[in-house]
């Protein structure tokens, strides 16, 4: 007997996995060779999505109150309605005068269009009152989700696509108003309509009832298993979209790199492939809700010719008048549509789960850094800040090994190191982005960790080797240094930073947009825009990291003159290579493989002879040779 290949064992596995039904659905559906991956296990369940929509949906409670009872009130005139259309046909069939059955029939009539004013009225009340509590939720839904999602920590937003966080929170949002539809358009009218129609059906005629009450268990109950059945390929195609989404993201954002690599057949490639995908996993679903809805069609026909069939034998016995046909045969059509949109219904409820499974799941993820319950506020710092054995692994690589030194308040501090030596790691550390794996940094004695993040941030201010702009005008990126500031003091600080020599020169002068990410400016407008937003932040404690590298040399000129003087009185940490910029500082501590191996100002670590005199002998023209930067470190990987 041969031995099982490797292929027939995925085969089996595969097919054990997916089961009969699947198997069946994948080969007339031609999606046999589709991949299908298995659902990621979640501990989100959908009480969770309706939880999180519930405490937005709660405060709108007399809003709440008008719409379920006008949906409600008119469900009610649905079912009432047909009986008097029993009643008009069974008087138009009865015997006798004419003269005295038409006061009837116009009394009926008018009744009729009483009822059909007054579900009028209560189905537009439904649908305003509705609109202005979906609008409200939605917006609160989008608000919390993005108030959530923006405290995530750096570690979160480096793993994840853009734009599939944009997609997550748009679909959460969207979510609501899908599900929210549904049930009160939907779900509401079929329970009071179904409870109602049997009730009366019941008082009319037994038979009947049993027939209906069979045929919506039967509808309702095949229509849950197939969409629970189904929901696993439902969460798949959400996924296959946001991967989708987020490969586009990632392209358009890197369009630079595509056009400068000239890459564009490799990435309409590596996009054609994700969408190909996404249409297969799309029209397999499609293809299934339309083989379904071809069961149910099945289904009101036989029920029909049920009703019809019984309905001949209890006439010909007298128990069965033209009247009770036609409300029968109303219940019919009514349900038949309100059952029909159960089957989708069912579906799109799910559907909106799954979309909005993702973003719940991010919104019920604790924040990796958060303020301690009893987090404390910094009122006025002196600056002082102390590092105190401090290590942190990223990765399972080490970053930073021990690192303690204390920089006095009013003190000017350069790191300066080889690439990847930790110097940018030592300012995340500072600001939070991250915790240390072990040790402590202090801020005036006091841990970074008992300090609120808001006010720990308001004493720290970063200018960062390659500053993000908003794609915001000149004024509000430079504001954003400090929100309240009036338009003087933005002025004056962009005059500090000599942003106005660029931008006086501009059409729209401060009205300039920027572009996404500043990317209408130059490296070195960029920078003078993030040193402008120091300079109008004025907190006590600044971080220069190469916060000049992109200048030059006659702007590197006039904004050293300006950090000479932001510096003064307030604790300066820069970072930079270019050890000519850094000779005047205070200390100088070198960095290497995350740990302090020197620490001094200029002159005393020249003497030393160590790594810092080597650069420094390296120099040309006030640079690192980048090959020596690499020999110096060529095994390290960038913080």
């Amino acid at each position: 007997m041969g031995g099982m290949t490797a292929s027939d064992t995925n085969e089996k596995k595969a097919a054990a996995r997916e089961g009969v039904l699947d198997t069946f659905f994948r080969r007339i559906l031609f999606a046999k060779d589709m991949e299908i991956p298995p659902p990621v296990e979640k501990h989100v369940k959908a009480r969770d999505v309706l939880s999180i929509y519930g405490e937005s949906v709660w405060k709108h409670p007399v809003t709440i109150a008008l719409v379920l009872s006008s949906v409600v009130a008119s469900s009610v005139i649905a079912v009432v309605s047909p009986l008097y259309y029993k009643d008009f046909f069974d008087i138009l069939t009865r015997g006798g005068e004419s003269m005295g059955r038409s006061g009837e029939l116009r009394h009926i009539i008018v009744l009729i269009l009483g009822l059909g004013l007054f579900n009028f009225v209560a189905w537009r009340t439904a649908h305003f009152a509705n609109q202005f509590l979906a609008s409200r939720v939605v917006a609160d839904l989008r608000e919390r989700a993005f108030a959530h999602l923006i405290h995530h920590s750096q570690r979160f937003f480096t793993s994840t696509f853009t734009g599939t966080l944009v997609q997550r929170v748009n679909r959460f949002a969207n979510g609501y108003d899908r599900i929210a539809d549904r049930v009160i358009y939907d779900i509401i009218p079929i329970v009071v309509q179904v409870a109602g129609v049997l009730w009366i059906l019941a008082r009319e005629e037994k038979t009947m009832a049993v027939i209906v009450l069979l045929w919506t268990a039967l509808f309702l109950a095949v229509n849950y298993v197939f969409a629970r059945w189904k929901l696993k390929y439902d969460i798949a195609g959400a996924a296959q979209d946001s991967k989708t989404t987020g490969t586009l993201a990632d392209i358009i954002t890197n369009q630079s790199a595509v056009e400068a690599h000239g890459s564009h057949e490799f990435e309409k490639l590596r996009y054609g492939y994700q969408v190909e995908t996404q249409m297969h996993m799309n029209r397999f679903r499609w293809n299934l809700a339309q083989s379904f809805d071809s069961i149910q069609s099945l289904f009101i026909v036989f029920v029909e010719f049920a009703v019809f069939y019984v309905g001949i034998g209890l006439w010909e016995k007298g128990q069965f008048s033209v009247g009770t046909f036609v409300l029968v045969q109303a219940y019919i059509v009514r349900l038949s549509g309100q059952l029909w949109s159960f089957s989708r219904l069912i579906r799109d409820v799910y559907d909106s789960f799954a979309d909005a499974k993702e973003m719940t799941e991010i919104m019920q993820t604790p924040h990796e850094i958060e303020d301690a319950p009893e987090a404390r506020t910094i009122t006025r710092a002196r600056g002082d800040v102390r590092f105190d054995h401090v290590s942190f692994c990223y990765n399972a690589q080490t970053i930073i090994d021990d690192f303690t030194t204390t920089m006095k308040a009013g003190e000017r501090v350069a790191l300066v190191g080889p690439s990847g030596a930790g110097k940018s790691t030592i300012v995340k550390l500072l600001f939070r982005f991250y915790d240390p794996t072990g040790g402590d940094v202090a801020i005036d004695g006091t841990s970074i960790r008992e300090l609120s993040l808001d006010s720990l941030r308001q004493t720290l201010s970063l200018v960062p080797q390659d500053p993000a702009l908003f794609h915001r005008s000149l004024m509000e990126n430079i504001r954003y240094g400090r929100p309240g500031a009036t338009d003087e003091e933005v002025l004056y600080a962009a005059k500090l930073a000599h942003c106005d020599e660029f931008i006086d020169l501009l059409p729209a002068k401060y009205d300039t947009l920027v572009g996404e990410r500043g990317i209408k400016l130059s490296g070195g407008e960029r920078q003078r825009v993030a040193l402008a937003r120091a300079f109008l932040r004025n907190a006590p404690i600044i971080m220069l990291d190469e916060a000049t590298s992109s200048l030059d040399s006659e702007s590197e000129r006039y904004i050293q003159q300006a950090l000479e003087e932001l510096m003064k009185g307030r604790t300066t940490i820069v970072i930079a290579h270019r050890l000519s910029t850094i000779r005047s500082m205070d200390r100088i501590i070198v960095m290497d493989k995350g740990r302090i191996i020197e620490d001094g100002p200029h002159e005393t670590l020249l003497t030393k002879k160590g790594l810092y005199a080597k650069l420094w002998n390296l120099q040309q023209n006030g640079f690192i040779p980048l090959e020596v930067l690499a020999s110096l470190n060529a095994k390290d990987a960038p913080a």
